[in-house]
């Protein structure tokens, strides 16, 4: 993917935080699917175009690793990485969430997505649009 990694600069919200202030665990994947559909729609490549071909993309694998907490207020800066699988079935896309401030390595990850062919359940090829996007860095 071109400009990758990827930089989505996001401030930690208020609700998004426990009476602490600290961020509750689970706000991190939401914070991994918005910079990728950022990611994403920064090469020309919106989700809704992928939809529209008639694919779907479920997630098969997740994995999220927590090495500092952000706090309410926090300027962070998600950096997206994505590949596809050499039989181009799947998309990996590799996070590490970092404090603007001081660059304090937070949250590291990574979301493994399939391509379905909307209704059916057996994975099928990305879209060439996809491929040809994430290997030149515009759809």
């Amino acid at each position: 993917m071109a400009k990758l990694p990827h930089r989505f600069i996001y401030r930690v919200r208020f609700r998004e935080c426990d009476p602490m202030g600290i961020v509750f665990h689970t706000h991190y994947v939401d914070w991994f699917e918005y910079a990728r559909t950022e990611a994403l729609r920064d090469i020309g490549l919106p989700y809704k175009v992928i939809q529209d071909s008639g694919v779907t993309l479920p997630v098969v694998d997740l994995a999220v690793k927590y090495h500092e907490s952000a706090r309410y207020d926090d300027l962070v800066v998600i950096e997206t990485e994505a590949a596809l699988s050499s039989s181009n079935l799947r998309l990996t896309c590799s996070y590490r969430i970092l404090r603007s401030s001081d660059q304090k390595l937070l949250v590291t990850g990574h979301v493994t997505l399939c391509f379905l062919e909307k209704g059916k359940t057996r994975p099928v090829p990305a879209p060439v649009v996809l491929q040809k996007a994430l290997s030149t860095g515009n759809a």
